[in-house]
């Protein structure tokens, strides 16, 4: 494809109300554009003042997503390497905390030259900054950057500042994506403009004027609600681009392909136009919408189940391996809280497997031990996820070589029999943010056993966010009744993996494979996961 050499960057607003989507659009967009032959990257400025998400409580912020060099980021960009199917880096991930820092520090360090530090131009220029870093550490045709929050909020508007500032000087290489909603009112039967057209007047208040209006909505409008908004709005009307509600977000990129999205954003940068392809993500929903499909349970055992966002990259694995299994896969949201030991098994009982994901905490540990004891004792597939190999760990300790107070200790600092225990290099630390062991680390996979059936590799990198790990001094035990680990650091001081010798399928592993799952690729432990299930489902 004849492109312009220069990068061209496309900057997402959202208004009227939060949650609108704004990471599924600008992934999708991605999605379409890197079809056509376009390199592209997706970067998220948030406008809260952590400096990363990594101590943040997951029921206010969803899960922390975990990048390949060990930045804990927003969920958004699992959405974008999800969809883009591209490894992102700290870069890409934003927030006013890591600013007001960088800039603090400069100040600390004379940087200025004694002038007065200010928003404008000191923190805009930082953010103007970060923009085109990306652009700087790879030779991008195309960069789009959402902006969180919604337009009127305070915290963004140094972000906003920031993109119309720079809009100014890159005139030529700039457009404005704004998404917005378009309620429909029941009572009278009617879709509502008046919502679009004042978050489209604030932004004009601060002196962007927006290229694309995505509208949000319940459900399909008429051309007359293109025509208004547009009339209203100062766009065409081939600018406003529908987006209705979809059974599944793998759904937006053929929406807007079919709203002629990319026709109207590579015409305002530019850009020539091509062909795309979205045949991968059209044989993968009809997968997923394909009908009398065989069913399997999974129990997802936690204590963040009342919002899915929590576990959003563990959720979305299990349907990419569904989906590669040709079978519907259904979540069981399991409080660990409400598991007791009486009664636990009848809430474990109409699951076919179980999976525990990640966590921190003693809250809930109890019933995440019932829930390993019962997948173990019944023979039935158990996928644990950093916090649940601890889980795996602590409960064999118990119930078969018989150490009563085996634990972590992060749960009990005291306990006569460490089975988990401080990383060796994170006893001495005092802060949290950003401490942990983050990030890619590679892992060598004994070949005689079920880890290497599944990767069929002898060396694989994994992600990982953890600061305790298996203790050593118990490996020889473990391995005398039944555990084999499987998988382990290169030098053999760290357990990556461990997985029952006398189970279907019994693994537990340290890093995260979720992180590295993708639509129509999925990650070979979860699809392993699913397959097994199926088989024992069906016989």
């Amino acid at each position: 494809m004849k492109k312009n050499k220069e990068t061209k960057f496309i900057f997402i607003t959202g208004g009227v109300t939060s949650s609108l989507g704004k990471g599924i659009v600008g992934a999708s967009l991605g999605v379409i554009l890197k079809s056509k032959g376009l390199k592209v990257t997706l970067q998220k400025f948030d406008p809260y003042l952590n400096v990363d998400p990594g101590t943040m409580n997951p029921y206010q912020h969803g899960e922390v997503f975990v990048t390949e060099d060990g930045c804990e980021t927003d969920l958004d960009l699992g959405h974008y390497e999800r969809f883009i199917d591209e490894n992102l880096s700290r870069i890409n991930n934003i927030t006013s905390g890591m600013i007001y820092s960088e800039v603090l520090a400069k100040e600390r360090r004379g940087d200025y030259l004694g002038n007065t530090v200010q928003i404008i131009p000191h923190v805009t220029n930082e953010i103007k900054n970060h923009i085109v870093a990306a652009r700087n550490q790879n030779d991008f045709d195309v960069i789009i950057t959402e902006i969180g929050g919604t337009i009127g909020d305070i915290e963004s508007l140094p972000f906003l500042e920031a993109i119309r500032q720079f809009q100014f000087e890159n005139k030529e290489n700039c457009i404005h994506i704004h998404l917005t909603l378009v309620p429909y009112l029941n009572s009278s039967g009617e879709f509502k403009t008046k919502p679009t057209q004042h978050s489209v007047k604030e932004l004009r208040a601060i002196g962007i004027q927006t290229d694309v209006i995505v509208c949000r909505s319940s459900k399909i409008f008429p051309q007359e609600i293109k025509q208004k908004i547009a009339l209203f709005c100062d766009v065409k009307t081939d600018d406003v681009i529908m987006c209705p509600d979809a059974k599944s977000i793998y759904e937006v990129p053929i929406y807007l392909k079919n709203e002629a999205i990319d026709t109207v954003v590579l015409q305002k940068l530019g850009l020539s136009q091509s062909n795309s392809n979205l045949v991968e993500w059209e044989n993968y929903i009809n997968i997923i919408y394909q009908k009398n499909k065989p069913e399997v349970n999974i129990g997802l055992v936690g204590k963040y189940t009342a919002l899915s966002d929590s576990y959003l990259s563990v959720t979305e694995a299990l349907k990419h391996a569904a989906a590669a299994n040709k079978c519907d896969c259904k979540i069981t949201w399991i409080n660990s809280e409400t598991l007791h030991q009486s009664d636990g098994s009848k809430k474990l009982e109409e699951c076919d497997s179980i999976l525990i994901p990640g966590g921190f905490g003693d809250r809930g540990i109890a019933g995440k031990l019932i829930a390993a004891q019962y997948a173990r004792e019944t023979n039935i597939p158990y996928l644990g996820l950093c916090l649940g190999m601890h889980i795996a760990a602590i409960e064999f300790a118990r119930n078969i070589l018989n150490l009563e107070d085996a634990h972590s200790t992060e749960f009990n600092p005291n306990c006569n029999d460490p089975i988990i225990d401080f990383l060796p290099n994170q006893k001495q630390l005092s802060e949290k943010g950003g401490t942990m062991r983050l990030g890619a680390y590679p892992c060598v996979i004994e070949q005689n056993s079920k880890l290497f059936s599944i990767y069929k590799q002898k060396e694989i990198s994994e992600r990982h966010r953890h600061r305790y790990e298996f203790n050593n001094a118990y490996k020889a035990l473990f391995e005398d009744n039944g555990i084999k680990f499987s998988g382990n650091s290169p030098d053999g001081k760290l357990v990556e993996v461990i997985e029952l010798t006398n189970h279907p399928w019994f693994i537990a592993c340290q890093f995260h494979p979720e992180f590295k799952s993708r639509p129509y690729k999925a990650h070979p432990l979860f699809f392993d996961f699913i397959k097994q299930t199926l088989e024992l489902t069906s016989s």
